[in-house]
């Protein structure tokens, strides 16, 4: 349908006054073109919309399937363009302010199953240096091991030092079997070290000194870069994004179908501990989240952990007619999915 004269004039306005790029200007004409198109369904003026009326667009785009970020897009698009009506004193409100799009679900956070988690950390490659080797090793216990961020695991420090507690960095106490780390906020917490972690740690202290400038002691006049726990080939502190290229690596040689990344390590062990422990409370300590809301996500995670268990071993989970003998009851009950 040819474009209302309001929504052409309106066109050549923004275009003139924002200088919009041919992408955008083309995004703005469909919106508006889909506003008249559902105004006149609704056989109203452009210039006569209510509140009413935009809620009720809404719904109608939701249910045909459009998202909550398409349709927040189109309002942004309608909101402007009843702005400018206003100000043109054509319209005497804003009929699409207040007017929100239906909120995103929150897709759930990637975890790897416990048998892939397992078959990632105890991957060795026998090509590599073995500096590197062990270094790796190293990260990949402390981030599923302990649930750090890759923040938290690029910042710590070898020993503790003064400066380190000055500058939010962290550190680890192989005596104590634990490591301290300063999270979101400044927040500082000290977590466990495992059996896995601390003998990685410790084969990889022993072989840290082949790296280049790489010290030990927080001697005066130390570099924070050459206490670094983790250092890369050249003896700097090792970049979150240079773990990110290791994991993924570390990953496709382990035979994952999926690339992995510090965090989903960090979901991954959030969502073990929950699973074998149920304590939640124990889950927000050890990832350091100041609200237990945050937390809870993960036993969304737990629960579909169990709902795969249940569907895969319960004998009333079972599809009629799949597999062999199955099916042959004569249940009337609905058939669960």
């Amino acid at each position: 349908m040819p474009p209302d004269p309001l929504v052409t004039r309106y066109l050549a306005h923004v275009r003139f006054e924002k200088r919009l790029a041919e992408r955008t200007a083309t995004l703005y004409t469909l919106d508006l073109l889909k506003l008249a198109e559902m105004t006149q369904a609704a056989s109203v003026g452009l210039l006569q919309v209510q509140n009413t009326h935009i809620r009720r667009f809404v719904a109608q785009m939701h249910s045909a399937g459009r998202s909550g970020r398409g349709i927040a897009l189109i309002l942004s698009g309608w909101r402007g363009f009843y702005t400018w009506l206003g100000r043109e004193g054509l319209v005497p409100s804003n009929p699409v302010q207040g007017v929100r799009a239906p909120r995103v679900a929150k897709p759930l956070p990637k975890a790897l199953g416990v048998d892939e988690a397992m078959q990632f950390a105890d991957h060795s490659e026998a090509g590599d240096d073995p500096w590197l080797e062990a270094r790796d090793a190293a990260m990949v216990e402390l981030l599923y091991g302990c649930g750090l961020r890759v923040g938290e695991l690029t910042g710590l420090d070898v020993v503790a030092s003064d400066a380190a507690a000055k500058q939010g960095r962290g550190w680890i106490d192989l005596q104590a079997a634990e490591v301290m780390v300063q999270g979101k906020g400044g927040k500082r917490r000290s977590l466990p070290l495992g059996a896995s972690a601390l003998a990685a740690l410790t084969h990889w202290l022993s072989v840290r000194s082949q790296v280049p400038g790489a010290l030990s002691q927080a001697a005066p006049g130390v570099s924070a870069q050459a206490l670094a726990l983790f250092p890369g080939r050249r003896g700097t502190r090792l970049t979150a994004q240079s773990v990110w290229q290791r994991l993924q690596r570390r990953s496709q040689l382990a035979g994952l179908a999926t690339p992995v990344h510090p965090h989903m390590l960090r979901h991954s062990f959030a969502s073990h501990v929950l699973q074998s422990s149920g304590d939640l409370r124990a889950v927000q300590e050890l990832l350091g989240h100041a609200n237990i809301t945050t937390t809870q996500v993960y036993t969304r995670l737990d629960f579909q952990h169990l709902a795969k268990a249940y569907d895969a071993a319960h004998p009333r989970a079972q599809r009629k007619g799949a597999g062999s003998g199955s099916g042959s009851g004569s249940g009337s009950g609905p058939d669960p999915s």
